[in-house]
């Protein structure tokens, strides 16, 4: 029987999600290959070759996957949250790629530990 899933909301996950990516080698490993699948499906879309976009899967979960099995250790959210990590994975593409990431592990480690976040 599968197991319950904890989290019912995005809203609720994304601090969970962010506290299974803080090795920063696993955060560039996210980054990059979110950055590639984007650049894919711009690609795909400008030239019009589809078949570009079978890459995005493999791009998406490579990067995330060696970073999640072989630098932070641990399993990745995705198997038990798709969608929810799937949308975290830009969310946090974002949050590197405007500063504020360091802020907001912070907040997610309060979050998580039960602490009031800032």
């Amino acid at each position: 029987m599968a197991a319950e899933r904890k989290y019912k909301t995005f809203k609720d996950f994304y601090p969970f999600y962010l506290t299974q990516h803080q090795d920063p080698t696993c955060q560039e490993l996210h980054f990059t290959g979110t950055a590639i699948l984007i650049v894919i499906l711009f690609i795909a879309i400008l030239i019009q070759k589809w078949a570009l976009l079978g890459l995005i899967p493999l791009v998406g979960y490579g990067f995330a996957w060696v970073g999640h099995f072989f630098f932070e250790k641990n399993k990745p959210a995705t198997f038990q949250y798709p969608l929810y990590s799937l949308g975290s994975d830009f969310v946090m593409f974002y949050h590197i790629l405007t500063n504020q990431i360091g802020k907001k592990m912070v907040d997610a480690r309060k979050t998580i530990n039960g602490e009031k976040a800032a």
